[in-house]
């Protein structure tokens, strides 16, 4: 993908999150609410995982030896931050912020 194309379909992503109200009012509480699921450590590493490839809620699971509590935790908390999107109700994609998180933070230091 070239850089216009990627640029493009962020654009695209960040235009559908804002029109479906994923996005939160308040930038301030956004960037806190990304900033409080980023500092979880198991949560950095399932959206690692997650920039190799789709995984499924199962595959999460057994990968970070979570039960169905802590996995649905982590998920819900990345989706709801929209680092992830959910693909159907059990596979989960990294979404273009996930992406961007992965490419501008040196996040194996948080």
């Amino acid at each position: 993908m070239t850089d216009d194309e990627l640029m493009k379909k962020r654009q695209e992503w960040y235009e559908k999150a804002k029109k479906e109200g994923k996005l939160k009012e308040n930038p301030t509480e956004d960037h806190k609410a990304g900033l409080k699921a980023m500092q979880n450590p198991v949560r950095r590493h399932i959206l690692e995982s997650l920039g190799e490839g789709k995984m499924t809620f199962d595959e999460v699971k057994a990968r970070f030896d979570l039960n169905d509590v802590q996995a649905r935790l982590n998920l819900d908390m990345l989706v709801d931050t929209l680092y992830v999107d959910k693909e159907d109700d059990k596979t989960y994609v990294i979404s273009p912020r996930g992406e961007a998180f992965l490419e501008n933070v040196d996040h194996k230091h948080l």
